[in-house]
């Protein structure tokens, strides 16, 4: 399945079969089996049952649904509808209820999902009565052995909407306060955004523990399993205005990964205030996140507004031992946006904060070209510096940040709040050359308490080319200031590497601004 049919059918299948189960041939299949008794459980134990399950090849259990599964429309797959009424827990005084997801149509992978309580686990048997179903076409007789597509889970607050959701790959994804979902989020990234077909790990079984009466965390156990690798995932979900879900991870490769991401995040970015590439829509922006915020391990903070090019871009920034990073929606105004169906201007920004020292390697960035808002564009993870071995165990722990606001920003910096771009140049006078124009708002900090005579200085620096018309000066509107500059390419096309922030004498007032520029074919300079 490639990104967009994935990505589309994720999105939409948050709002709802099964198939019956090939052996495993490896040492522990007797206990991930289909029966029904309690076995004892740990994540040590998963971590033993992933580290044995990599000496083994993989084995793709895709497609093994009944045909009539298989076959269903779009609209007959929508209409399997899980009952509220047998949601997992609904009958006890848990803060948590799950539901769970029919396999069929494009989810045509077994997840086997087990419910642990008091540290034993059994397996939730398929069962057609949890479905209710009101398609136009018949399902059959369906296998006693069928598993699921995967869950949903949902919080005493209030047990109609949605708290988080694993469905589809390696894919999840959580609300903040605003209820509202964007992004998502995977287990494990491989060879994305380079040239070759990208791998799509997946989680082949879940493990739910049962919260005890009082409790308001929800922890999820996770079995990953691809060509490249398997993996023990522990998940605990901590529900407030923002999610929290802190996430521990042991890979154990199968073949030597160069190209792994760790913490991987995925969103859309069709058009917005800085790129209007795909300008055709009604609604002046459309997107999950307008930018990637980095805390460097040296403590520098970085905001890369994100884009949608006419080629894929890949951008890697090199660090060692992150303090964080994240992909967020800073621009928070329904008027910016104009969607009343969908909401864009609600959807959480997610925050990685990594556990521990991640060594060296890069955040790195993929942009992919999209004119659909369903197509997922935007990937941002980890890139360990050295490729990860087979054979060898690597331990990965973070925590994730789902909501309005990420938890931690700059404290006495001033942030990014908009970048435009267009044709730069002197209004009234002719353009002897080409060039394009950067306008970037700072607000926050210690921008609001600088008189309107301070010496403000922008300091831009780039790759290559000349930058000009270079100011720095205040936006009463925002209680901040607005830099400008324009930027002349030269003849070449290749892309230009831009960094930007403001000071005072030699002190910064602002985070980095830093921007990838992709000149116009010369032929297409149009001067105006």
């Amino acid at each position: 399945m490639d990104r967009r049919t994935l990505m589309k059918t994720l999105i939409a299948a948050l709002g709802a079969s099964a198939l019956p189960l090939a052996p495993l041939v490896w040492a522990r299949e007797s206990e991930l089996s289909m029966d029904s008794k309690e076995k004892p459980f740990s994540y040590g134990w998963l971590k033993g049952v992933a580290r044995e399950l990599a000496t083994h090849p993989y084995i793709s259990h895709e497609g093994e649904l009944p045909k009539s599964l298989k076959q269903l429309s779009w609209d007959d797959y929508q209409a399997i509808g899980f009952r509220k009424d047998h949601a997992l827990w609904a009958d006890s005084e848990s803060a948590f209820q799950v539901q769970l997801f029919h396999l069929g149509l494009y989810f045509q992978s077994p997840v086997r999902i087990h419910e642990v309580t008091d540290g034993k686990a059994s397996t939730l048997k398929y069962n057609p009565d949890f479905f209710n179903y009101n398609g136009k076409h018949p399902l059959g007789d369906l296998p006693k052995d069928l598993g699921y597509a995967g869950f949903r889970l949902h919080y005493q607050t209030n047990f109609s909407l949605d708290l988080a959701a694993f469905l589809g790959a390696s894919y999840f994804r959580a609300v903040g306060s605003e209820m509202q979902y964007g992004m998502s989020a995977r287990g494990l990234a491989i060879d994305t955004g380079i040239n070759g077909e990208e791998e799509f790990p997946r989680f082949s079984a879940f493990w739910l523990e049962k919260p005890q009466p009082g409790s308001h965390v929800m922890r999820v156990w996770a079995l990953l399993d691809s060509p490249s690798t398997t993996g023990a995932y522990a998940f605990v979900l901590d529900p407030g205005r923002n999610m929290v879900i802190d996430v521990d991870v042991a890979l154990y490769p199968r073949a030597e990964m160069k190209r792994a991401g760790i913490a991987p995040l995925t969103s859309m970015y069709q058009v917005g205030e800085n790129n209007r590439r795909v300008d055709y829509d009604w609604r002046p922006e459309i997107h999950d996140s307008d930018g990637l915020a980095m805390l460097s391990g040296s403590g520098e903070w970085l905001w890369r507004p994100l884009g949608n090019p006419a080629h894929l871009r890949f951008n890697s920034y090199f660090d060692s031992s992150p303090q964080g990073f994240g992909l967020l929606q800073r621009d928070r105004k329904f008027d910016h946006y104009q969607d009343d169906g969908v909401f864009y201007d609600r959807r959480p920004s997610v925050w990685v904060q990594p556990k521990g020292e991640w060594g060296k390697g890069s955040i790195d960035l993929v942009e992919i070209p999209t004119v659909d808002e369903t197509f997922d564009n935007i990937v941002a993870f980890w890139h360990p510096e050295e490729p990860l071995q087979p054979g060898q165990e690597y331990l990965y722990a973070y925590r994730m940040h789902w909501g309005e606001h990420a938890p931690v920003k700059p404290q006495e910096l001033a942030t990014v709040q908009a970048t435009r771009t267009g044709l730069g140049g002197v209004i009234g006078q002719d353009r002897e050359h080409f060039s394009w124009r950067f306008a970037v708002d700072f607000a926050g900090g210690m921008l609001e308490m600088l008189g309107n005579n301070t010496d403000v200085e922008a300091v831009v620096s780039v790759s290559r080319g000349e930058v000009e018309i270079t100011s720095a000066r205040p936006l009463s509107a925002i209680n901040g200031y607005r830099a400008m500059f324009d930027l002349v390419p030269g003849d070449s096309e290749e892309p230009i590497n831009i960094r930007l922030y403001l000071r005072l004498a030699n002190e910064p007032l602002t985070e980095t601004w830093v921007y990838q520029y992709s000149p116009p074919p010369v032929s297409e300079r149009k001067l105006y």
